[in-house]
């Protein structure tokens, strides 16, 4: 039997996910749960759009709510301020400079947060796994389909989050209620 795999995250990455789970199980699903049941009332359910696709949309809203409590109970958050400077861990912002001087900065984030807009990346991906571990003036090679390239670290920074408030789930047997 394999071991529960571990699930970094940032405090706000962490509240993201708290906040998308609130939403969809005390705004979005009573409000659907509301319609469908008012289009069951409405007689033959086999031609009624609005049961057919209530129930659809239901079964997707619940399979998401399961996936963010097993996110959200295997979560090990990590506060960025907690992290040695020294060295690149996870929650770091990077700072690298390639073989042609250009520099770029990311922050290694968890799964459920990377947002390569925003220059985030998981800590599961292979440019941050090539970076983790390495201090300042260290050189990293990574590896890219369009060819590896060498980089050398110039600076590392940890920017503390605000604590997350604890967040208690609904239990189990009120997402599995087919309502």
């Amino acid at each position: 039997m394999t071991e529960k795999q571990k699930n970094y995250i940032t405090p706000r990455g962490f509240l993201k996910l708290q906040q998308e789970f609130s939403d969809l199980f005390y705004k979005e699903r009573p409000k659907l749960v509301e319609t469908v049941a008012w289009a069951a009332s409405n007689g033959d359910r086999s031609e009624n759009g609005d049961y057919i696709y209530g129930k659809r949309r239901l079964r997707q809203i619940d399979s998401r709510l399961r996936h963010l409590r097993n996110r959200i109970e295997s979560a090990h958050v990590i506060n960025p301020g907690a992290q040695p400077s020294d060295v690149v861990l996870f929650s770091a912002h990077v700072t690298f400079e390639d073989e042609n001087g250009d520099e770029k900065t990311y922050q290694i984030v968890g799964e459920d947060e990377y947002d390569p807009t925003q220059n985030q990346i998981s800590w599961k991906s292979p440019v941050a796994k090539a970076l983790l571990g390495k201090k300042i003036d260290d050189e990293a090679l990574l590896e890219r389909p369009k060819g590896d390239i060498e980089v050398c670290i110039t600076h590392i920074e940890y920017i503390p989050q605000d604590d997350v408030e604890p967040f208690r789930l609904p239990e189990t047997e009120e997402l599995d209620s087919d309502d």
